[in-house]
């Protein structure tokens, strides 16, 4: 079967996770206990069709942390994909202020008074800490809905066995990706910004991708960071990470580091391949 678990911090958009899964087809279920995980999963194993999401998260309390061994034996018969979503700790103070709802685990905390908030947020962190080291991180923290639910449904065709690989495209000035596991920074590139021409551009746009590819740190920039990837891609295969994301800084997001990502994008893909078992997915965080 293919089986999606979301799982993350309240308030950083689950809801929104299982109603992109349910819109692709996909059988949903929120907020299961987890001892009841397996068993579901070998009630409705007849059907090898099936394609189902499952959310389970903190609410759970400290049951969440036998997760990740039911996940392991999961895995072995079935194509899993933990998706785990996050934000920083001021936005999410900041939802759960504009909704006034209440942290689902304020009422399991000793402490009920009107500061238990940010203490409900770092208890849920503690329980969901190793689930967050194997599944895919998502960070919400500047996110749309909308874009969310498109960057989840990005991952279903990744979904089967191999690595995705994906290249995100990022604004040093709102803060570095949290889900980025290897960060590259083209601030030291000539910044099209400063053209008045090209201010309004972005990375997609033909004159902006003509003015730097004028640039040769540009250039070389780009056959340094392709020819590091391509180099260690395979030790991050054996290691049977199911994720790698890369991220391209630059200042604002909307210039150097796009143009870059569209090129590693297209490189990768011409170099590599479906054949080698890789996804590859491309994000540009600030024009989404």
């Amino acid at each position: 079967m293919n089986i999606f678990i979301i799982t993350g911090t309240s308030g950083s958009g689950k809801s929104v996770a299982i109603r992109a899964l349910e819109d692709a087809g996909f059988d949903c279920i929120d907020n299961l206990p987890v001892q009841l995980l397996e068993n579901l999963i070998r009630d409705i194993q007849p059907d090898q069709n099936q394609s189902i999401a499952i959310a389970i998260d903190g609410r759970q309390g400290a049951s969440i942390q036998g997760l990740p061994n039911i996940i392991s034996h999961l895995k072995e018969e079935h194509a899993v994909t933990v998706l785990f979503l996050d934000a920083t700790t001021a936005a999410l103070v900041n939802r759960f202020s504009e909704t006034r709802r209440r942290h689902p685990l304020s009422s399991k905390s000793n402490h009920l008074s009107d500061h238990s908030l940010i203490e409900s947020i770092n208890l849920e962190r503690e329980l969901l800490t190793e689930l967050n080291r194997i599944g895919h991180h998502i960070d919400t923290s500047h996110l749309s809905p909308h874009t969310l639910r498109n960057w989840i449904k990005e991952l279903i065709p990744g979904t089967a066995n191999g690595l995705i690989l994906l290249f995100q495209s990022f604004g040093f000035k709102n803060g570095l990706p949290e889900d980025a596991d290897i960060v590259f920074d083209l601030r030291c590139i000539a910044n099209p910004y400063y053209e008045s021409a090209l201010r309004l551009l972005n990375g997609n746009d033909e004159p902006v991708k003509s003015f730097l590819y004028q640039q040769p740190d540009f250039l070389a920039m780009e056959n340094d960071i392709f020819q590091f990837i391509e180099k260690w891609l395979s030790k991050y295969q054996v290691e049977s990470r199911n994720y790698l994301t890369v991220g391209i800084g630059c200042t604002g997001g909307q210039h150097r580091s796009v143009a870059m990502v569209n090129d590693l994008f297209v490189r990768f893909i011409q170099s590599k391949g479906e054949m080698a078992g890789i996804h590859f997915l491309k994000r540009h965080r600030e024009l989404d």
